[in-house]
């Protein structure tokens, strides 16, 4: 898989326009280095901050990019504004981002269709896929625990993710869409048929520390529908300032600080 690594590299490299290419830029800038990791029948963009070897991980997941524009699928869904990068560039643990089938420079792979970066976005063949590429992670590198950090769409994927890891000891989403039908009522589409719902599966057991930040003033992703989402053991934090967006990175620090207070065993 290494001609994939040098390929993207080199598009980068050459300045192409292009979601991947900005992504690709972005993380570069931030320190972070790139791979390639396969999952079942796709691959999987791995980037990371070098900071050494450690048993516990945070594997940070994005949003769902750009999966349509001008009414139409995009040719590249990758996200076109990655603020899960600057989160993770702030976080001083080992950590590691996670990208879905066909992002990242990767839709012409077959088995690629437009379905899953719309309808099927967070369907049993994405989260699969994603779930084998992060199991030869954990066996390759002997990782103990992991911390699923979700952000707007890759909450969902967190949630779903996490059940399938007995390494899983938290979910921490922020601006998530966690009842993605409720999500999709909101916005008057229609609903995501060939996708998995996190509200319609079984909660996650209550030894994994659960804590869902809101935006007050999210209209992307309403208070409502993370609310409705979030179970019974899980924490609701709602910042009635912050939108989707606005002020996230800012708060990462802080935010960090209760995850790992709350994993030592705070409550």
């Amino acid at each position: 898989m290494l001609w994939r690594l040098a390929l993207l590299t080199l598009l980068t490299l050459a300045g192409c326009a292009g979601a991947t290419s900005e992504f690709a830029r972005r993380a570069t800038a931030l320190g972070m280095t790139a791979q390639i990791v396969h999952g079942t029948t796709f691959d999987h963009i791995v980037y990371r901050i070098p900071r050494g070897v450690s048993r516990r991980v945070h594997v940070y997941l994005g949003g769902d990019g750009t999966p349509w524009l001008g009414g139409l699928p995009t040719r590249d869904p990758t996200s076109r504004k990655p603020l899960e990068l600057a989160l993770m560039a702030r976080d001083s643990g080992a950590g590691l981002y996670l990208g879905r089938p066909c992002y990242h420079g990767l839709a012409g792979e077959p088995g690629c269709t437009s379905a899953l970066w719309t309808s099927a976005r967070y369907s049993e063949i994405v989260v699969a896929s994603m779930a084998a590429a992060m199991r030869r992670i954990v066996t390759a590198e002997d990782i103990d625990d992991i911390v699923w950090f979700g952000y707007s769409g890759g909450g969902s994927l967190a949630v779903l993710l996490a059940r399938r890891f007995p390494e899983s000891t938290a979910v921490i989403t922020v601006s998530a869409n966690l009842d993605i039908d409720a999500w999709t009522d909101a916005h008057g589409v229609p609903r995501l048929s060939e996708s998995l719902n996190p509200a319609r599966e079984f909660p996650l057991p209550n030894r994994i520390v659960q804590i869902h930040y809101a935006g007050g003033r999210d209209r992307v992703v309403p208070v409502n529908v993370v609310r409705r989402g979030a179970t019974e053991t899980a924490r609701l934090v709602v910042v009635p300032d912050y939108d989707h967006v606005c002020c996230w990175e800012a708060a990462w620090p802080a935010i960090l600080d209760e995850v790992a207070w709350r994993l030592d065993g705070g409550r």
